[in-house]
């Protein structure tokens, strides 16, 4: 199997593997019927998958191989609603804050739109969420610890104590899926036990991600739904998941 990490997913694909790794093992026909497109889309779509290192392909479906994906695979997608997240989320922002931004592309966004020079300060476990703070003459504090290659965030025990002995006034984190059960999920166990972390010492939680995420739940759960102040999302989810989010006090903030 080819291990290629510059494979970019489109939405469906990206779907695809949200559930594939919930799951654990698939089949095209459940799949064809699930998605609603043709067999041979669905052989192209694993096929994609098995070249970024997310799956494997068996006879007749496939199989999750727990590979992260990287930013660079999650870079082109939905970048717009990401775009419109980043922007809703920094306005939350006040003079004077501390605040902690994890790794993520949309949490990326959200340090974008930091306006420059504003008197805050940032704690994050991302490259190059801190390379983009320190070009804007913003104090960026990194906690340390060890690299995650597929994301660039720093993880493990060391960032893990430094984090613990911090204080911010809000957070914003990224999530690869919310569900009803499982709450808001990550694929990297380490990056998880930072997030759960970063919610302890938090004054305000916010989780910024798009539509695609609402429903699909996957390896390692960080948080249930109460135990966030905000959603910030580019549009709101739809049913059971909603009123959840409401019945969790969960704000639930549309960026336009």
């Amino acid at each position: 199997m080819r291990n290629n990490s510059h494979v970019a997913l489109n939405v469906r694909q990206q779907q695809l593997l949200d559930l594939i790794s919930r799951e654990g093992e698939v089949r095209i026909a459940d799949l064809k019927e699930a998605f609603e497109v043709t067999e041979m889309t669905i052989r192209r779509d694993l096929e994609k998958l098995e070249e970024s290192g997310g799956v494997k392909r068996t006879f007749g479906g496939a199989i999750f191989v727990g590979k992260d994906i990287t930013l660079q695979e999650r870079s082109g997608l939905l970048t717009e609603e990401k775009v419109r997240i980043g922007r809703r989320a920094a306005a939350l922002i006040q003079p004077r804050d501390s605040i902690f931004i994890d790794g993520g592309t949309t949490t990326l966004q959200v340090a974008r739109h930091i306006p420059q020079g504003m008197n805050i300060t940032v704690v994050t476990n991302a490259v190059n969420v801190a390379t983009e703070l320190t070009a804007k003459q913003i104090p960026t504090m990194m906690i340390g610890g060890m690299l995650l290659e597929a994301t660039h965030s720093l993880v493990g025990p060391i960032a893990g104590q430094n984090l613990e002995g911090m204080a911010f006034d809000r957070i914003f984190l990224g999530a690869t899926g919310v569900n009803i059960e499982h709450g808001f999920s990550n694929s990297n166990i380490y990056e998880a036990e930072i997030k759960r972390i970063a919610i302890r010492q938090a004054a305000e939680t916010n989780i910024v991600l798009d539509y695609s995420k609402f429903g699909a739940k996957v390896l390692i759960s960080f948080a249930p739904l109460s135990g966030v102040h905000r959603i910030v999302t580019d549009q709101l989810p739809e049913g059971e998941l909603h009123r959840a989010c409401e019945e969790a006090g969960v704000e639930l903030d549309v960026a336009t």
